[in-house]
């Protein structure tokens, strides 16, 4: 399989588009480093549409400053909703998400998701995609109650199972392997055909990783690494017995006030 040439982008109100299109031309001009995500990287790497008035934008969180400064000089209005993973540039009805990591703290934008950034086009703007590698790995630790992004993950395996850095991406998960172990099992399940898209010593390196943990005794530390998975569905863990939080640092990359901020969230903005 091999990258399409379709894009989400044919139900769109004409000024919609045209206000993607200039937000792009403003962060190219203003000299923002961006890539572009979401359903239109998606399209582009499994053939998948999806009709979302979404539209995301992958930056490093140090060059949200500069962003705000372009697009509130162009006029737009700027948010940082989130301030560890999400802001937004606002003009009239119509808003770009700007991401610089996953709502987890893990999945944080860096140096490699540029270096290995894919060129394409969207809207006839010339664009750079976030890596296939780094949207397995944002998409892969998504497990809520009313979003898992499970089939996301598979489709993108199959698509580009073949050619990816599967090095980096084990390095991507890191501590989290387990996650993208289940992901490559449960694509096993689903696609019994093409189970050998995973590279056979992929699947020998984590199942030994899993029989060496197996073989010793449990973790001595009382943590849940649930969080990461759903902010919501692992809170009586933390809050009524006793499991450290996964996300808080130093073992995770969030403080105790993002992690406050990102769980009042979930009564205003649901499961994103």
């Amino acid at each position: 399989m091999t990258i399409t040439e379709t894009a989400p982008d044919t139900f769109l109100a004409p000024e919609t588009r045209d206000f993607y299109i200039e937000s792009m031309r403003l962060m190219s001009d203003g000299s923002v480093p961006f890539l572009v995500g979401g359903a239109y990287a998606f399209a582009r790497y499994t053939g998948i549409e999806r009709h979302t008035k979404d539209f995301d934008v992958f930056l490093r969180r140090e060059d949200f400053p500069k962003a705000k400064k372009v697009f509130e000089a162009a006029g737009y209005k700027s948010e940082l909703n989130f301030p560890h993973w999400l802001g937004k540039a606002i003009k009239g009805d119509d808003f770009i998400d700007l991401i610089f990591s996953a709502g987890n703290g893990v999945a944080v934008v860096d140096e490699l998701w540029f270096d290995f950034a894919v060129d394409d086009e969207v809207f006839g703007v010339d664009v750079k995609l976030i890596p296939a590698e780094e949207m397995i790995w944002s998409k892969g630790l998504i497990m809520e109650r009313e979003r898992f992004d499970g089939a996301d993950v598979a489709h993108v395996l199959l698509a580009t199972g073949d050619r990816l850095d599967w090095r980096r991406l084990l390095d991507r998960y890191g501590r989290h392997w387990r996650a993208l172990y289940a992901h490559l099992v449960l694509f096993g399940f689903s696609y019994p055909s093409e189970r050998s898209r995973i590279p056979a010593w992929v699947m020998t390196e984590l199942s030994g990783r899993v029989a060496d943990e197996t073989s010793r005794p449990d973790a001595s530390e009382k943590i849940c690494y649930g969080t990461i998975l759903s902010r919501q569905q692992y809170l009586p863990d933390i809050n009524q017995w006793g499991y450290k939080d996964g996300r808080l640092r130093p073992v995770g990359n969030m403080s105790a006030e993002e992690i406050a901020q990102w769980t009042a969230g979930i009564e205003v903005d649901g499961s994103k």
